[in-house]
C-alpha cells in the first residue's frame, strides 16, 4: 500500500526540520502576531534546552515580555512587509498575463474556456504562495459533478510530501486536516505516483489520530469530507490508473538553489523564499515601530499635581470618596494659613516627552531597504514616487534587480505552465472525450516587466523610419505591440490608402538621365 502505515509519526520526523521553516515564514505571511510569539517562543524554548543561548533568543516576536499575559497595556505593531513581498512577487509575474498560443484553433478555444475557469487566478494565487513558502504545487484536477473539463488547483508546500528522482518529480503525497476536536485529528491524505512504465496513480486514504501522529487509516466514508471519493476508489486503493503519462502535478520552486537544504537529499530540490535569510530583520522592523509607538504614548502630555490641589468629591453608591482637579480652573485663590507652605514649591508640574520620530524613521527606513534588498528586489519596486513622466528606460534601470530577480523566476514558471497546460489537455481528451485537441504544440510567453508606452514605441519607429531601417508593417507592429495579425494588416491598408507616395512598397529609384552637353 503506498500511503503511510497506521500510527505514523505526521509530519515524519526526516521532514520536521523542513516543515519548521516553513511554518516560521508563514507565520511572517500571515503576520498573525500570536502566531509570531509561538514561533519564536518556541524556538527560545529548545534554545535553552539545547544550551544554545544566543540569536533566536533575543528575537523581539519570541521574548518572554512578549507574552500577551504580560503585555496588556502595550500594542506591538507587525508592519505586513512580507505579505507585501509576497503579492508584489506574483503581481510581478502575473499581475499581466502570459500569453499561450498554439497553432490549433479548436485548442486555443479550449485554453480559453480554461482561462474562464480561473486558470490565471491559481497561477497568481500559487505565486504568492510559492514566494512565501519556497514553491508550491499545481495538479491537474478533474470532478464531472463540478465541471465538463479539468481545472487547476493548488497546494501549499508546507502541505506536500515530495520525492525526486535527478531533481524531477516522481511523487508526492498531499495532507490536509479536514477535522479537529481536541487532541483527535482527522487527515486526508493524496498521494500521486508513477508506475513503472510512467503512468500516474492516485491514492486517497483518511486517518483519525493526534495532532503529531497519523493514527488509524478509517474508510474514506467514514468522513463526510471524503465520503464522496469513496465510491471511486478501485480495488487496488487508487482512484486513477493509467490515463496520462506521468503525474497530473508539478512542483514550481520559488527560486533555486535551495542553499539552507542543500545536503538533504530530497529537500535540496525544492525552492527558496523570498523571506529566508531576513526573518531578523523583519522582526527588527517590527520592534522600531513598536518602540516608536511607545515614543508616541510616552509623549503623551502629563500633569503633575500637589495632592492639596485636589478636590474631594462626594462619596459614591459604594460610598468610596475621589479626588479630583479640575482643568478648568485657572485661578487659585489661596487660603490663610497655607500660602507660606507652597510658597518654595510648585504645585503643578506639566511633563511631556520627546517623541524621536525622525530617529526611528530612518531606522525603519533603512531596515526596510536592507529587507527589500534581500529579499533580490528593487527598493524602487516598491516605492510611491510619482514618478509618471520617466520613460520605460529609466524604470529598467531602477527596477534591474527587480527585473533580474523576475526573470529567473520565469525560468522556472515557463516550462512548468507549458506542461500542466499540456496536461490538462490530455486530460480532457482522455476523460471527457474532447476532440481536436493537440497538447504538443504550444507556447507560453511572459511579457516584458517594463512596458514602452505609446510614446516610447513612437519615437522609436519614428527614428528607424527615417532612416528607411524599418517597414510600415513592422512598424505597425512596434507601435502597436497588443494587436494581433489582422488588426495590423488593416491598419497597413488603411496607411497605404493615405499616404501612398511615402509608402516604401511604391518607392522606386529613380533612372539618371545624362546631360545634354554629356
Amino acid at each position: 500500500m503506498p500511503l503511510p502505515a497506521s500510527n505514523t509519526p505526521w509530519p515524519p520526523r526526516e521532514w520536521q526540520p523542513i516543515t519548521q521553516k516553513t511554518n516560521e515564514w508563514a507565520a511572517w505571511w500571515s503576520g498573525d502576531t500570536q502566531t509570531l510569539w509561538n514561533t519564536y517562543h518556541a524556538e527560545t524554548t529548545t534554545t535553552h534546552r539545547r544550551g544554545l543561548i544566543g540569536f533566536v533568543q533575543r528575537f523581539f516576536w519570541g521574548r518572554t515580555t512578549n507574552a500577551a499575559a504580560n503585555r496588556p497595556s502595550r500594542g506591538d505593531l507587525h508592519i505586513p512587509i512580507a505579505a507585501d513581498l509576497c503579492a508584489s512577487s506574483a503581481d510581478f509575474l502575473y499581475a499581466t498575463p502570459p500569453t499561450i498560443t498554439t497553432t490549433s484553433q479548436t485548442t486555443n478555444q479550449q485554453i480559453e474556456r480554461y482561462k474562464d475557469d480561473g486558470l490565471f487566478e491559481a497561477l497568481l494565487t500559487g505565486a504568492e504562495t510559492g514566494a512565501a513558502l519556497g514553491g508550491r504545487y499545481h495538479r491537474v484536477t478533474w470532478d464531472p459533478a463540478i465541471a465538463d473539463r479539468p481545472f487547476l488547483s493548488t497546494v501549499d508546500a508546507d502541505h506536500a510530501i515530495p520525492e525526486f528522482r535527478w531533481g524531477r518529480l516522481t511523487a508526492v503525497t498531499f495532507w490536509t486536516v479536514i477535522e479537529q476536536s481536541g487532541n483527535t485529528t482527522w487527515r486526508h491524505l493524496e498521494r500521486h505516483e508513477l508506475t513503472p512504465d510512467g503512468l500516474g496513480l492516485t491514492y486517497h486514504g483518511v486517518y483519525e489520530g493526534t495532532p503529531d501522529n497519523l493514527g488509524i487509516m478509517r474508510s474514506l466514508a467514514e468522513h463526510q469530507a471524503t465520503n464522496p471519493l469513496a465510491s471511486m476508489v478501485g480495488p487496488d486503493g487508487h482512484v486513477t490508473a493509467g490515463i496520462t503519462r506521468g503525474l497530473p502535478v508539478a512542483y514550481i520552486p520559488n527560486v533555486t538553489p535551495q542553499i539552507r537544504w542543500r545536503t538533504h537529499p530530497t529537500a535540496r530540490n525544492l525552492g527558496r523564499s523570498d523571506l529566508d535569510g531576513i526573518e531578523p530583520l523583519m522582526d527588527a522592523l517590527d520592534e522600531t515601530y513598536s518602540a516608536w509607538m511607545r515614543d508616541i504614548r510616552l509623549a503623551k502630555a502629563r500633569i503633575f499635581v500637589d495632592r492639596d490641589m485636589l478636590t474631594q468629591s462626594r462619596p459614591d453608591r459604594d460610598g468610596n470618596t475621589h479626588t479630583t482637579f479640575d482643568l478648568d480652573q485657572e485661578v487659585f485663590t489661596p487660603l490663610d494659613g497655607i500660602a507660606g507652605s507652597m510658597a518654595d514649591q510648585v504645585p503643578i508640574q506639566p511633563q511631556q516627552f520627546a517623541i524621536r520620530y525622525a530617529e526611528h524613521q530612518a531606522t525603519a527606513n533603512e531596515l526596510m531597504a536592507q529587507i527589500i534588498h534581500g529579499a533580490r528586489y528593487s527598493q524602487a519596486s516598491f516605492a510611491d514616487t510619482g514618478d509618471s513622466d520617466i520613460t520605460a528606460t529609466e524604470v529598467r534601470a531602477r527596477q534591474s534587480k527587480t527585473a533580474t530577480t523576475r526573470g529567473r523566476k520565469i525560468r522556472l514558471e515557463k516550462p512548468a505552465v507549458q506542461a500542466l497546460i499540456a496536461k490538462m489537455l490530455t486530460v480532457d481528451q482522455a476523460v471527457f472525450g474532447t476532440p481536436g485537441l493537440d497538447p504538443n504544440d504550444l507556447a507560453v510567453d511572459f511579457p516584458p516587466f517594463v512596458q514602452n508606452t505609446t510614446e516610447d514605441n513612437a519615437q522609436t519607429v519614428q527614428a528607424l523610419r527615417a532612416a528607411q531601417l524599418l517597414s510600415v508593417e513592422t512598424g505597425v507592429q512596434m507601435a502597436h505591440p497588443d494587436w494581433d495579425k489582422t488588426q495590423v494588416d488593416e491598419e497597413v491598408a488603411r496607411i497605404r490608402a493615405a499616404q501612398p507616395l511615402t509608402d516604401p512598397a511604391q518607392w522606386r529609384p529613380q533612372t539618371h538621365q545624362p546631360d545634354d552637353e554629356e
